[in-house]
């Protein structure tokens, strides 16, 4: 294939690694750059795809990855240096010149963030700043803004011990009400827009399950997925701080926006619902009945 249908993959890890099965399925080019060349580079190679070594906040990394690169996603784990990552990428891309798209991958917050916010994140302001970079450099940017996974711990593994336990769903979410998205949608858009760029250029996709829910709601959707009975039970902010996500040994930056995250959740900045994975995919987006029911042993144990 003609070089300028390689596609750059960074972050491969959960969204990243899917995009990149996905394209190679549909025999398209893919290199991923990759912090270290561990197991998780091999399983990248099962599927074809090129794997090269680098770091998004060095600029020969990237520049080196991009050689020969017509589409790239851009992604990184929630760490405090992805303003900085994205800066680089962008100063590098500008200078490589021959980019059709640069897919970043961004939240949902961002959307009602300003300059002079102070409600969200360190890492939810990290995102609303790159986005601001990504735009003023000129290039051709489309920005992806999922709002919370269905597949992130929140929802799965903690989750998946308590129902077993007592049947319930323990969460500081208050009366807000949430849409959870699937990383599987999620990737049904970034790879569709990394297929064909050229009609998404300067978009930004909202990304979020087909409505949205109060927590309530949200354990009768168990509920029905998981055939027996499941309740929301609100819990302090803080306890949960101290006794659930203390218990992680989480980085303080992580921890940060995970409590940040449940607190936004309270004030109900997380009660929005959109219809753009139906919009770009012409998949609708898949419920939480439906995401549950399709995990039902691991939830049940």
């Amino acid at each position: 294939m003609a070089a300028s249908n390689l596609v750059l993959i960074t972050g491969a890890g959960g969204v990243g690694r899917a995009v990149v099965e996905q394209l190679r399925t549909q025999d398209v080019p893919v290199r991923v750059m990759v912090r270290r060349d561990d197991e998780r580079a091999a399983e990248l190679r099962t599927f074809g795809a090129e794997v090269v070594v680098g770091d998004l906040t060095r600029p020969e990394s990237v520049a080196a990855a991009l050689a020969g690169v017509g589409q790239m996603y851009f992604a990184m784990p929630v760490s405090p240096d992805h303003l900085l990552a994205a800066t680089v990428v962008a100063t590098v891309a500008r200078e490589h010149g021959k980019l059709n798209a640069l897919v970043g991958m961004s939240q949902m917050t961002v959307s009602q963030m300003t300059a002079i916010s102070t409600a969200e994140s360190h890492q939810q302001r990290l995102h609303w700043l790159a986005e601001q970079v990504l735009n003023w450099s000129g290039l051709p940017v489309v920005h992806i803004r999922p709002t919370s996974f269905l597949d992130s711990p929140l929802f799965t593994a903690l989750l998946a011990r308590s129902i077993r336990e007592n049947g319930t769903i323990p969460l500081p979410f208050g009366t807000g009400r949430t849409s959870p998205v699937a990383v599987a949608d999620v990737v049904r858009v970034v790879a569709t827009v990394l297929r064909a760029p050229a009609a998404h250029i300067g978009h930004v996709y909202e990304l979020t399950g087909p409505r949205s829910v109060t927590m309530t709601e949200m354990a009768e959707e168990f509920s029905r997925a998981l055939g027996q009975p499941v309740s929301y039970v609100e819990v302090p902010l803080e306890w949960w701080r101290a006794e659930v996500l203390g218990k992680l040994g989480l980085p303080p930056h992580i921890e940060q926006h995970i409590v940040t995250m449940a607190r936004l959740h309270q004030e109900n900045r997380y009660d929005r619902a959109s219809d753009d994975v139906m919009r770009v995919t012409s998949v609708p987006a898949q419920t939480i009945e439906e995401f549950v029911a399709a995990r039902r042993d691991f939830y049940l144990g």
